[in-house]
């Protein structure tokens, strides 16, 4: 059986840096010269072109002057023995003695200056002009010819990743061709995951290229694509001597008797995550709202002012969410202080989520502060685009980092889990491990969908699912009730998915 190690290795992202240490592992270990993983790289991609674009008229391939073109050499020399009509582009030369020149030298096609590119609508294009690291713009004869390319309507093979988009933030620095394939080697990028960078991939395939997974044994990766192999074994599995204390009790604050829905959704959505008690605290006039709706959630009055007192009274409670339609941004701010501050004492954790999040926009070191107070995490955040925003504000606007970056700092600066939300939602936690949402679906973007996610959060770590772990599970079950319900799905929906995306992992 495959360890919970190996599974996180498996899905472990690499950024540009840490790809390059994990080739110069395997080369300083004598595992693999750079030349041969330069041609088993090149191998990769042209098996790629043949079995997925072998109908082409022609294949062009583009080179640049790196080790991406050193990729590209080797392409096209596989191709043109494979019997394929090759016609090969050079932007500039290969660096003196690096292995791309040694691909040049072993490749048989002419080589073509950049201007002559003239693709057509039949062709195949490998786009092996600029690798994952580029930090700049594309001008002159490169963003010419990958304009020629987008013109012609041909298909592209990319090589690591489209070039203009950068292998560490997926950002696209202009010019930026969409591939119907990419073809990368040994690990993930975080630029293959976020976006615009993963709708520019096309296809991702990961090839083997003979760099060594024991790079990890001293240099074990923190990133990582959101899988449950990443959080499986944190489950918590009931047996016949359980009790419904002990599979986990969550709490859920509630907004007054015409804002009772949101709340209504996260509870639901955490007893579905497998807690074995759920509790709604609710205003006193909106209980009748809750009873008329609700079977298996136990209701509970509490007042602004005694709010907290409330929610430590509830037997075995070990999370709460507060957030979803609550709307009394004065009454949440203490709320949210008092059990953070509380929770080295009670073992309660906080997802604070929507208002919750909002009460704090021009508050935002008393939350802080109250974080830092917990000697391990207990607050976990779930900002949308606009909530991050409003508690991170600089952060939001600086161009310069990565959403994976964002998402760090704001974590470690919040002393909190921060699942940063969109269709590529970063989970990070302030140790500096990460992980990066591939399963999203735009079935979520519907009302509510966020309230279900919190409640999830709420119900895992409830089971006693530590923070990280149980936002990372939130994330991808939510994805996959999102995407078991259809593109025409509601909230409700979700929830009703949540159990039989969840059941199999157990």
């Amino acid at each position: 059986m495959e360890s919970a190690t190996d599974a996180r290795h498996e899905n472990a992202i690499l950024t540009c840096a840490r790809m390059a240490r994990a080739d110069a592992f395997s080369i300083r270990n004598a595992y693999a010269s750079g030349i041969t993983l330069m041609r088993n790289a090149g191998a990769a991609v042209a098996d790629c072109v043949l079995a997925g674009f072998g109908d082409a008229q022609r294949a062009l391939v583009l080179c640049g002057p790196g080790n991406n073109g050193g990729d590209g050499y080797v392409v096209a020399q596989r191709l043109a023995q494979a019997g394929v009509a090759v016609r090969l582009f050079a932007l500039g030369e290969p660096r003196p003695g690096s292995d791309a020149e040694i691909a040049r030298s072993e490749c048989a096609v002419p080589v073509l200056p950049l201007d002559r590119f003239d693709p057509g609508r039949d062709d195949v294009v490998i786009d092996a002009l600029f690798g994952a690291g580029l930090a700049r713009g594309i001008t002159g004869a490169a963003l010419t010819a990958l304009d020629r390319t987008r013109e012609s309507g041909c298909r592209v093979v990319a090589v690591d990743l489209p070039s203009g988009v950068n292998g560490d933030s997926g950002r696209d620095l202009g010019g930026a061709v969409p591939a119907d394939a990419t073809v990368t080697f040994f690990r993930k990028k975080p630029g293959h995951l976020l976006y615009p960078g993963r709708a520019l991939c096309g296809t991702l395939v990961v090839a083997d290229i003979g760099v060594r997974p024991e790079v990890f044994r001293d240099d074990p990766p923190d990133v990582f694509e959101n899988e449950p192999g990443l959080w499986r074994s944190r489950l918590s599995r009931a047996d016949e001597r359980s009790h419904k204390y002990a599979r986990g009790h969550a709490a859920v604050f509630s907004g007054g008797r015409h804002a009772t829905g949101a709340a209504r959704l996260s509870a639901m959505a955490a007893q579905r995550a497998g807690a074995g008690a759920v509790t709604i605290l609710a205003q006193p006039d909106a209980l009748d709202i809750h009873a008329a709706h609700l079977t298996s959630i136990m209701l509970r009055p509490c007042a602004p002012d005694d709010a907290y007192d409330r929610l430590s009274d509830l037997k075995g409670c070990r999370a709460c969410v507060l957030g979803p339609g609550f709307g009394d941004l004065a009454s949440a701010r203490p709320i949210a202080r008092l059990t953070l501050e509380g929770a080295n004492e009670s073992g309660l954790h906080l997802v604070l989520d929507a208002d919750g999040i909002t009460a704090f926009a021009q508050d935002r070191k008393t939350l802080f502060d109250a974080a830092a107070s917990c000697a391990e995490p207990a607050l976990v955040l779930t900002p949308h685009e606009g909530e991050f925003g409003r508690l991170f504000p600089d952060l939001a606007e600086d161009g310069t980092m990565s959403k994976l970056d964002k998402a760090l700092e704001a974590s470690r600066r919040a002393n909190a889990v921060l699942l940063y939300k969109g269709p590529d939602t970063v989970i990070a936690a302030p140790d500096g491990r990460a992980a990066i949402n591939s399963n999203g679906t735009a079935a979520l973007a519907t009302a509510g969908s966020g309230d279900v996610l919190a409640g999830v959060i709420g119900g895992l770590i409830a089971q006693g699912m530590g923070p990280f772990e149980a936002a990372c599970a939130a994330a991808w079950l939510h994805g996959e009730a999102g995407r078991a319900a259809g593109p025409l799905t509601i909230a409700e929906d979700i929830v009703s998915q949540i159990a039989p995306a969840l059941e199999p992992l157990l």
